[in-house]
């Protein structure tokens, strides 16, 4: 969920950096353009989309997941095409990544399964729902979630898109990304935002709050796109998870 293996920061710092100033000819022109605001709405629409894609898949960790390579998703036929198309379409041009799938690298050849984490695909995922909902260049794509979550949490400056937000303090709204550390950086609090360095995360997106819960949508969780339904205070507040949810980004949208 996230984790890339292999590679410097800095590498992908200054490829997002070319990235960023290179055409966005990997999205079709209506989110290049886009053709209509970037909103809350479409945001969370293409997440469900995503979603009923895939399943409709829910894990709220009452069940362990067990990884099996003849029947993960993400394998099959017409879902590792679509892990293909969040990379293609997510990445900037000229990002290498963005030629993966499901189960290819970048030279379309299979990789078997215990290297699956070098190729997680969740940032891949969010990367996709923002450019296609018309995010446009200013959104830090990446395949990275600690890319944009140390993005949101630098200082503020006009045309910023993304905002860190303490979970403590802020209750996320439809379409905020939600995001907690992982592996070695599984103790990583609000805090110690923005890193020196790149540490393993997942990020997902808020598409439905109600009383006590809200619902998040993630690629890569269980190999698919997965809805999970965490706990909230009255407040609004993430608070009682089975992970470390430790920062909110707040996406600060066209229209609601």
């Amino acid at each position: 969920m996230g984790l890339k293996k292999g590679g410097g920061f800095a590498a992908f710092f200054s490829l997002a950096l070319l990235g960023a100033c290179a055409p966005q000819n990997h999205a079709p022109p209506f989110a290049n353009q886009p053709y209509e605001a970037f909103s809350r709405s479409a945001a969370v629409a293409i997440a469900l989309r995503e979603w009923r894609l895939w399943g409709e898949h829910v894990d709220d960790g009452d069940v362990p997941y067990v990884q099996q390579a003849g029947t993960m998703p993400e394998r099959a036929q017409g879902l590792w095409q679509r892990v293909g198309e969040y990379w293609w379409e997510g990445m900037n041009a000229g990002e290498p990544d963005a030629r993966w799938t499901g189960k290819h690298d970048a030279q379309g050849r299979v990789f078997p399964v215990r290297v699956n984490g070098d190729y997680a695909w969740s940032a891949a995922f969010i990367s996709y729902v923002m450019r296609i909902a018309g995010a446009g260049p200013k959104f830090p794509y990446a395949p990275d979630h600690s890319f944009y979550i140390d993005y949101a949490a630098r200082p503020y400056r006009p045309g910023k898109l993304l905002i860190a937000e303490n979970p403590a303090d802020y209750a996320p709204r439809l379409g905020d990304l939600v995001c907690f550390p992982r592996g070695a950086a599984r103790d990583l609090t609000y805090n110690d935002l923005p890193t020196k360095d790149h540490f393993p995360a997942h990020c997902s997106i808020v598409t439905g709050v109600a009383a006590g819960e809200v619902d998040v949508i993630g690629g890569n969780v269980d190999d698919a796109v997965t809805l999970e339904h965490l706990h909230i205070d009255a407040q609004g507040r993430l608070q009682g998870n089975k992970d470390n949810w430790f920062v909110v980004l707040r996406v600060l949208y066209a229209q609601n």
